[in-house]
C-alpha cells in the first residue's frame, strides 16, 4: 500500500484518449487543451520566456510568441533540481527537467463565469517540486467551481543566486537574486491578464502555497510590486519569522559556489550563464541556503521586518500550521541537541519528555507553530485573518505518527487524499476532505472560511483563538499559548536585531 501511495503521489497524467479539445487565446498565441467530464484543462501554458542563456538570473521577460495551436495536454517539464537528500525524487519532479520550465497549468470547468481563481505555489525548500504533482490536482476545485492555476518556478541556484559581476551588470534598479520569486509575481501577472479566457475573475485570485509555496506567500504579501495581483492569501506551514538575508551575504555565497565550479573571482555574467546545471546543484542543502532575500529592490525589507513594520499587504489571510511539522528535523539532519541549543535552558521546563521529544516539540513551534500565530496577529492588524492547527493523521497512519506531518494537510485541502490512498481512505479521511476543501472553497468564494459548526472565527490576539483540525474539529483556543509567547519573547528579538 505504502509504494502504490508513493508512486501515485508523484505521477502525473497524460489526457485520457477520450477527452475532446478545447481552444483558448492567451498571451503568446492559442492553446488547445482538454475538456473531459465538465472540466477544461490546460497543462504546460508558458507564461513567461525561457529562462536560458542571457536569461539565466535576469527578470522573467515577456511570453515568446507562439505560431498555430499549441498543444496544452501535458505538463511541461519541471525546473532543473537534484534529488532529495533521502535520494527521491520530490512530487511531480521525476519527470523530464528543463531550464525551459517557466509554465502553469489551469483547471476550469464549461461554462465558468467570473469565477474565483486560486494559484497554488507549491514547496520544496526552494529547492525541488513542481506544479504537476498528482498530488496538486486542481480537478476538485474545478468541480467545486473554483478555477485552480499550478505553477513552476526557477528553484536552487538557478532561482535565487547573487553574484558581484551579476549586481553590477544589472540596472540600477533591476530585481536580484530572486528569480523564483519574480517567476510567482510574473504568473501572477499572466493570470490578471489571461484568467478571464478561461472563467475566471481576476478581480478575486487567492494565491496559497505549503513549505517554501507559503515562505512564497508572506514574501509576496511583502513585495510592493505584488500589490493588486491577487486579493486573498493562504499560508500552509511557512513559518513567518527570519533574519535578513542581505544582498551582500547572497553575493558571498554565490562567489563561493562559483568558485567550487571552477570559475576564479573575476567571472563574467556570461561564464556564470554558461556553468553547467549539475554543478549548480553543488549549493548545500541547508535551511535558509535558499530562497528569499533583502535585495532592496523587489523586497525592501524582510517578511519579519515588513510584518513588524505593517508595511505588507493587506489582504484576507488564512495561516496555519501542522502538529507534527519536526519531520522536516529528519529531511535536513538535524540533530536534537543543535534544536534545543537555539534557546535558554529556562524554557526546557516547557519541552517535557526526553531530548528527542523536546527537540521535535521545539521545532514546530519555533519554526512553524509561533511564526504563524505572530504573523496572524500582525495581519489581523490590517485585514481580516483567521489561523488553523492541523492535527489530523488518517487512519491507516494512525498509531504510528505522532502528528501531522509537514505537508500532511495537502492532500486534505486539494481533496486527493481518497484518490491516492483509495480503499484504505476511511470515512473520517473522506470527512476531513470535505471539511478541509471546503473551507478553502469557501474563503476563496466569499473572503470567509464559512465551513464547519461552529464556525472559524476570525483570529484576535486578545482572543487567540484558531480552527483544530483533528479527529474532532473546530474552534478552540491556542493550545501552545505559553510556549509560543516564550518563543516570541526569545527569538523574535534576534530576528529584529539581525542584520
Amino acid at each position: 500500500m505504502a509504494a502504490a501511495l508513493a508512486a501515485a503521489t508523484l505521477g502525473v497524467w497524460t489526457a485520457s484518449a477520450a477527452a475532446a479539445s478545447v481552444e483558448v487565446a492567451v498571451d503568446g498565441g492559442r492553446v488547445d487543451g482538454v475538456r473531459d467530464a465538465g472540466l477544461e484543462i490546460f497543462k504546460g501554458v508558458p507564461y513567461a520566456a525561457p529562462p536560458i542563456g542571457e536569461r539565466r538570473w535576469a527578470p522573467p521577460a515577456p511570453v515568446q510568441a507562439w505560431t498555430g495551436v499549441r498543444p496544452a495536454a501535458d505538463f511541461g517539464p519541471v525546473c532543473p533540481q537534484p534529488r532529495r537528500p533521502d535520494g527521491a525524487a520530490a512530487a511531480g519532479a521525476d519527470q523530464p527537467q528543463s531550464e525551459d520550465c517557466l509554465t502553469l497549468n489551469i483547471w476550469s470547468f464549461a461554462g465558468a463565469r467570473k469565477a474565483p481563481v486560486m494559484v497554488w505555489i507549491h514547496g520544496g525548500a526552494f529547492r525541488f517540486g513542481s506544479g504537476s504533482a498528482r498530488i496538486y490536482d486542481g480537478a476538485p476545485f474545478a468541480r467545486d467551481g473554483v478555477i485552480l492555476v499550478s505553477l513552476n518556478y526557477r528553484l536552487g541556484a538557478l532561482g535565487w543566486f547573487a553574484h558581484p559581476a551579476l549586481t553590477r551588470a544589472a540596472s540600477p534598479d533591476e530585481p536580484l537574486v530572486n528569480y523564483g520569486l519574480m517567476d510567482q509575481i510574473a504568473a501572477l501577472r499572466w493570470v490578471q491578464h489571461n484568467i478571464a479566457a478561461f472563467g475566471g475573475d481576476p478581480a478575486n485570485v487567492t494565491v496559497f502555497g505549503e513549505s517554501a509555496g507559503g515562505e512564497s506567500v508572506l514574501a509576496l504579501l511583502s513585495a510592493p510590486s505584488a500589490k493588486g495581483l491577487f486579493a486573498k492569501a493562504i499560508v500552509e506551514s511557512g513559518g513567518g519569522w527570519g533574519a535578513d538575508k542581505t544582498l551582500a551575504q547572497a553575493e558571498a555565497q554565490g562567489s563561493s559556489l562559483a568558485t567550487a565550479a571552477g570559475l576564479g573571482p573575476d567571472a563574467t555574467p556570461q561564464q556564470l550563464r554558461a556553468l553547467p546545471v549539475d554543478k549548480l546543484f553543488a549549493l548545500p542543502m541547508t535551511l535558509g541556503a535558499v530562497g528569499p532575500v533583502t535585495d532592496g529592490r523587489l523586497l525592501p525589507q524582510s517578511v519579519t521586518r515588513t510584518f513588524a513594520a505593517s508595511r505588507q499587504i493587506a489582504a484576507p489571510l488564512i495561516i496555519g500550521s501542522n502538529s507534527y511539522e519536526a519531520s522536516l528535523m529528519r529531511s535536513f539532519r538535524i540533530p536534537p541537541q543543535t534544536m534545543l541549543a537555539r534557546v535558554p535552558a529556562t524554557m526546557r521546563a516547557l519541552y517535557p519528555g526526553d531530548d528527542d521529544k523536546a527537540a521535535s516539540d521545539l521545532f514546530t513551534d519555533a519554526i512553524m507553530g509561533a511564526p504563524s500565530r505572530w504573523v496572524a496577529a500582525r495581519q489581523s492588524a490590517v485585514a481580516p485573518t483567521w489561523l488553523y492547527r492541523f492535527d489530523y493523521v488518517p487512519t491507516l497512519r494512525r498509531g504510528s505518527a505522532p502528528g501531522t506531518q509537514h505537508g500532511g494537510e495537502i492532500p486534505f485541502v486539494f481533496a486527493t487524499w481518497s484518490a491516492l490512498a483509495g480503499p484504505a481512505a476511511s470515512a473520517d479521511d473522506q470527512a476531513m476532505e470535505r471539511l478541509a476543501h471546503g473551507c478553502w472553497i469557501a474563503f476563496a468564494k466569499t473572503g470567509t472560511p464559512a465551513c464547519g459548526d461552529p464556525k472559524w472565527p476570525a483570529y484576535t490576539p486578545a482572543q487567540d483563538r484558531l480552527m483544530a483540525f483533528g479527529v474532532s474539529s473546530g474552534p478552540a483556543q491556542e493550545p501552545r499559548e505559553a510556549q509560543y509567547d516564550a518563543l516570541q519573547q526569545t527569538l523574535l528579538p534576534l530576528m529584529e536585531a539581525a542584520r
